[in-house]
């Protein structure tokens, strides 16, 4: 019993110094998804009215442009899929991991021959297990990407999309992003960047149906579309990186937040069992007296007669 009673305090022991751990884990990750989630709501409103500025610009101009014009027949389209560099975060970079397999399966089921352009050491180590060929990848910043990061990640998209399929270009751009909803609700999606479908643009950017001005362009609507195109798609993927990133230190609190009630319910368990344990052993050493002092008796009694 002594030694079952040694091996109950230790695991005890284990599950608190546990439970300490993914306690201030949580605290770590509730305090940074709150400056990720300002983030988010700050840097929203400029990717949607650069949005709306494109769309007013490709509905006002008859200018064929790779932001605004899709290839008759497209062969390529390059897929760019957001995870973390660390774990611990639930089925946060597996939703990911796998809507950026299903728009993969999606378009290469459409004749297109996909290049896949990964961030996050996730999905690095995802593809590379299964010796899939990724075009380019990123590591090191998810936890709080800045705007230089955006404009590292969309350069060599960029150049991909304004390239002829030919010399290995790409004729459509694609994101797969977690969108942050709430504290509670993260959600994996994927949208097509590049060229943009206007009609979905609007509807995204709540202007559908709105009459848009018109304009004059100088020195023409397809250098104005030269000059969005970069802004364009470094504001978009600053804003799916910030979203990933609230959204991963979200899925981190509440995963930690469950481990560490799981631990604490853990410790109840493991404390009622020592209890019981120490219990049969005082109740084992009080038989043992009795029964000793019984036996004494009884000894005592057959020596007196």
């Amino acid at each position: 019993m002594g030694a079952q009673l040694r091996v109950y305090k230790r695991r005890i022991r284990s599950v608190s110094a546990t439970k300490k751990i993914t306690k201030a884990m949580e605290m770590i990750a509730a305090s940074r998804v709150v400056k990720a989630q300002r983030k988010v709501a700050a840097s929203t409103p400029y990717a949607t009215e650069l949005t709306r500025a494109v769309t007013a610009v490709g509905t006002g101009s008859n200018t064929r442009h790779p932001l605004t014009t899709e290839a008759e027949n497209p062969t390529r389209a390059a897929v760019l899929l957001l995870t973390s560099d660390r774990g611990l975060a639930g089925a946060f970079n597996s939703n990911a991991i796998k809507a950026a397999e299903q728009l993969t399966e999606r378009l290469e089921r459409e004749g297109k021959q996909v290049d896949a352009y990964i961030v996050g050491r996730r999905g690095v180590a995802h593809y590379n297990f299964r010796e899939r060929k990724v075009a380019e990848s990123w590591t090191g910043f998810t936890d709080e990407p800045t705007y230089a990061d955006a404009k590292t990640v969309a350069a060599p998209l960029i150049e991909a999309i304004e390239k002829d399929t030919a010399a290995g270009g790409v004729d459509e751009l694609h994101i797969v992003y977690t969108e942050f909803v709430s504290m509670m609700t993260q959600s994996a999606l994927d949208a097509r960047l590049l060229p943009l479908r206007l009609d979905e643009v609007a509807e995204e950017t709540g202007s559908e149906g709105e009459i848009l001005p018109l304009y004059d362009f100088e020195p023409s609507a397809e250098d104005v579309l030269d000059a969005l195109l970069p802004r364009y798609v470094e504001s978009r993927i600053y804003n799916a990186l910030l979203q990933s990133a609230a959204s991963k230190h979200a899925a981190t609190r509440r995963a930690m937040k469950s481990a560490t009630d799981n631990a604490g319910e853990l410790i109840n368990t493991l404390s009622r069992l020592a209890n019981a344990a120490r219990q049969a052993e005082i109740t084992q050493e009080i038989s043992e007296i009795v029964g000793g002092a019984s036996a004494l008796a009884d000894a005592t009694a057959g020596s007196d007669r």
